[in-house]
């Protein structure tokens, strides 16, 4: 079965519009994981507009499943990540003023500098994962890298299938093909959701975690939020 991370920076973004803490991120992240969810995701950001770098230590005392950290490697993230020591790092090259993340790696580009960030996670066994598209070339070289994974961008694929075009999902079937025969292990998110990730998941092969946030939070004000993460196990068996 396909492992469930649900990203929280939303029920950080609602704590910190108003300061205190309320909803209390720790325990969102304890009931989630009481609720079934097998991972916990956080992304934080520079300027900390959800995801502070606090939460981060934080919830690496009560999370007990996996815990999953993604961003940009820039120095503050990589002392964070070497810190804290979770079981897996995503790494996305995303701008500093990004609403969110929006592009993958260019693994040719970008060859010599992912193959150091990868080797320094991995000399302190920490899973790592290179946030992409579907074009191979790029999946080719991103096995170069020594990643042990890759988390493939699901923008694309969630509008093709709001626009009943089922086709979309092709390209991601070959590149977790392509992914599995170089030897690495198949991740994939955003904007996937209760009415998108059923298909998705039936169609692309060896698909091992997929980490929803801002769908499943958005859901779970109409379905209340341990509903929701029952639906999306649901979803994924």
């Amino acid at each position: 079965m396909t492992k469930l991370s649900v990203n929280i920076n939303k029920i950080a973004t609602i704590r910190n519009a108003r300061g205190g803490n309320t909803p209390n991120l720790v325990q969102a992240a304890i009931d989630i994981q009481d609720f079934g969810a097998q991972g916990i995701t956080i992304h934080p950001r520079p300027d900390e507009r959800h995801i502070r770098y606090q939460d981060a230590y934080d919830l690496k005392k009560i999370v007990t499943t996996e815990y999953n950290i993604e961003g940009n490697p820039v120095k503050q993230f990589m002392d964070l990540v070497l810190d804290i020591k979770p079981t897996q790092v995503t790494l996305v090259p995303d701008a500093v003023d990004a609403i969110t993340s929006n592009a993958g790696w260019d693994t040719i580009k970008n060859q010599s500098f992912l193959k150091e960030i990868v080797a320094e996670f991995k000399r302190n066994n920490i899973r790592t994962s290179i946030f992409m598209g579907t074009d191979l070339s790029l999946i080719e070289a991103a096995a170069s890298t020594g990643a042990d994974r890759i988390e493939l961008y699901t923008e694309a694929y969630a509008v093709a299938f709001s626009k009943e075009n089922k086709e979309g999902v092709v390209p991601y079937v070959k590149a977790a093909k392509l992914a599995s025969n170089l030897g690495m292990g198949l991740n994939a998110g955003h904007d996937l959701s209760l009415d998108n990730l059923q298909f998705f998941a039936k169609e692309v092969p060896n698909l091992l975690e997929v980490s929803i946030g801002h769908a499943l939070i958005s859901e779970a004000l109409y379905f209340g939020l341990q509903n929701v993460v029952s639906m999306y196990l649901q979803k994924l068996k």
